[in-house]
């Protein structure tokens, strides 16, 4: 068998988001960064059972706030306490100024925010910004592994 390396190096990213046309907009507007392979989610308990199984492979999780099931504050909980190094980015259309997004800002639990509507270019880079943080955080976690303690 015959594994192609570049996707088994490939980092995931997750777009979770209830309406199809965001999820395929934004999919595609991603598509062009190298080193990722970008799933789409319109059901955000469908996404976080998907992050489970591949939580070692994810980099980066994209949801929208306002989604039916679970909505995205809970959702970025949920993923942090399995994989407390992912990125995430939280986008909605409505204003945020509740208690818990900025508790989750505080925490670091959100790391990114895009206010709908979203510029794609805005998006992109931020994309690249969480993914270059990302790369970082988990660089130093490789060489602290090497480290030994004596």
């Amino acid at each position: 068998m015959v594994v192609d390396d570049s996707v088994s190096k490939s980092k995931l990213v997750a777009i979770v988001d209830d309406e199809e046309d965001i999820v395929k907009l934004f999919r595609d507007a991603l598509a062009s960064i190298n080193g990722i392979t970008i799933f789409t989610f319109t059901d955000p308990v469908m996404a976080l059972e998907h992050f489970i199984i591949n939580k070692e492979k994810y980099a980066l999780v994209i949801s929208d706030l306002k989604m039916p099931g679970l909505v995205g504050t809970e959702l970025i909980k949920k993923l942090k306490n399995k994989s407390p190094f992912v990125r995430t980015i939280l986008m909605t259309a409505f204003a945020v100024d509740d208690d818990i997004f900025k508790e989750y800002a505080r925490k670091e639990l959100i790391n990114g925010f895009l206010q709908k509507p979203i510029r794609l270019n805005e998006l992109r880079a931020e994309v690249n910004s969480q993914l270059h943080t990302y790369e970082h955080t988990y660089e130093l976690l490789k060489q602290e592994s090497f480290i030994e303690i004596k």
